[in-house]
């Protein structure tokens, strides 16, 4: 009994071997070709264990820089919008300057005719309303920044 085990135990190893072909019939072939194969497997472990191992560390480098990257993106957005901040600063025109109009002191006075406001008729005893450049509304000279109040309940409080 214990020789038909071993017997079946050895066609079993030879068809688990040799999947689809005859199975042999000797043991020392069997043998040898399990010893061979185990070896070959024992190798192929072995080479994926390194490659395995490889794969790692190149994950953890890779991670490294995935982080390094991100610190620089985080700088460079802070330095981009630093840079914009300037750029916005550069760009507003300075207050009482619009440039598609030539600055108010290169009016001379002698070069227009006299602004004569409709208050000051003949008949007017009224004080004169003084003009600061005749003839223009100053609100022209500010920039459209000033201009536009859609901000104004947001930055300025109503008073109670």
């Amino acid at each position: 009994m214990r020789r038909d085990k071993l017997n079946d135990r050895f066609l079993e190893l030879s068809s688990v071997m040799n999947p689809g072909k005859q199975a042999k019939l000797d043991k020392a072939n069997i043998l040898s070709d399990a010893a061979r194969m185990v070896a070959q497997l024992r190798g192929e472990a072995e080479k994926l264990k390194e490659s395995n191992e490889k794969l790692r560390e190149n994950i953890k480098d890779l991670k490294e820089e995935k982080n390094e990257l991100r610190e620089e993106k985080v700088r460079l957005k802070v330095e981009k919008d630093r840079l914009e901040q300037q750029v916005k600063a550069m760009s507003v025109a300075p207050t009482g300057y619009v440039p598609h109009l030539p600055h108010p002191a290169s009016y001379h006075p002698a070069a227009f005719a006299p602004f004569v406001p409709p208050q000051q008729a003949a008949g007017n005893k009224s004080a004169p309303i003084p003009a600061p450049f005749p003839g223009m509304a100053m609100w022209q000279w500010l920039p459209p920044t000033i201009v536009d109040t859609t901000q104004d309940p947001k930055l300025w409080p109503p008073n109670a």
